[in-house]
């Protein structure tokens, strides 16, 4: 069964007359009969059966027909979200990010999608995780980057990549062997998204982590961006926590020792769009390019 066979079949219906159809269809009454021909045998039912010199359609025709046209109409919503997708000549793609994502990808994905739709304008909003998923949730946001979990309540989730959880030191003597969440509780620590405290996505992984170990974590210093506490554990006031592909993306890999935790701790990354939305071709050649951009990123800090 083919797209093009149930066009001919809906054009048939419509006009009760073979001929009448091709002549809608710019095309030879014998070679749209022979599709409906080849249509019916396929399926093993006849769909139209005569009534003196017009069509009628049969029980099977009649049931066909409604599920024929709901089909074309989906295979051309389809092609014009491509066509418009390959096309953008305006609109706003309009995206959330959680904090740290200008650490992985922000200025050279905004050049990328700027240079091959510059008449689309971008609007770029960072914010933590689970404000992205309310502003998207609520309609504000087409779309978003974001690190799991998150309250996923009428949201499409889409997880991209993994980035590796280390515990960074500048004290070598504390890296000689994973960091276990028992370890890390006496340690003194410093950890950012002070604003978002526990409910940030990666501190509810270790707080986790710790209650189910029964012990207590409590940072001695907080503060709200990565590198500030990327920052002063280098310079020995405390111990922290960061994703790979900061740590070395950002030059701290000379200043701060590094080892990963037992067992293997990540971050999630993953896209969210509003369940049931339309998402506009703007944001959506956005999504397409970021999560190119995000992969690139990966298979790099894997090598």
């Amino acid at each position: 069964m083919t797209l093009q066979q149930l066009a001919y079949f809906i054009a048939a219906a419509e006009h009760g007359s073979f001929s009448a159809a091709a002549h809608q269809l710019h095309m030879a009454q014998p070679s749209l009969s022979e599709q409906i021909r080849r249509l019916e045998g396929e399926l093993g039912v006849q769909l139209f059966t005569r009534a003196g010199r017009h069509l009628e359609l049969t029980e099977a025709g009649r049931l066909l027909r409604p599920r024929a046209e709901r089909t074309l109409a989906a295979a051309e919503e389809a092609a014009a979200s491509v066509r418009e997708v390959r096309a953008l000549t305006g609109g706003t793609a309009t995206f959330g990010t959680f904090g740290n994502a200008p650490y992985y990808l922000l200025s050279d994905l905004v050049q990328d999608f700027r240079s091959r739709h510059p008449d689309v304008r971008v609007r770029l909003v960072g914010l933590n995780s689970s404000e992205v998923a309310d502003e998207v949730r609520e309609g504000r946001l087409e779309g978003g980057l974001i690190v799991l979990p998150i309250d996923d309540r009428n949201l499409d989730v889409r997880p991209a990549i993994r980035d590796e959880i280390l515990f960074l030191s500048a004290d070598a003597s504390r890296t000689q062997a994973p960091m276990t969440i028992e370890r890390l509780a006496e340690l003194p620590l410093v950890l950012y998204d002070a604003q978002f405290g526990w409910d940030d996505p990666t501190r509810r992984q270790l707080l986790d982590r710790a209650q189910r170990a029964g012990v207590k974590l409590e940072p001695q210093i907080e503060v709200e961006y990565v590198e500030a506490a990327l920052d002063l554990a280098a310079r020995g006031l405390a111990d922290t926590v960061g994703a790979q592909t900061i740590t070395l993306g950002r030059g701290f890999s000379r200043r701060l020792n590094a080892v990963p935790f037992e067992p293997p701790l990540y971050d999630t990354f993953a896209f969210i769009t509003r369940r049931d939305a339309h998402v506009s071709p703007a944001t959506q050649a956005f999504m397409v390019i970021a999560e190119r951009r995000l992969k690139a990123l990966s298979r790099r800090s894997a090598a």
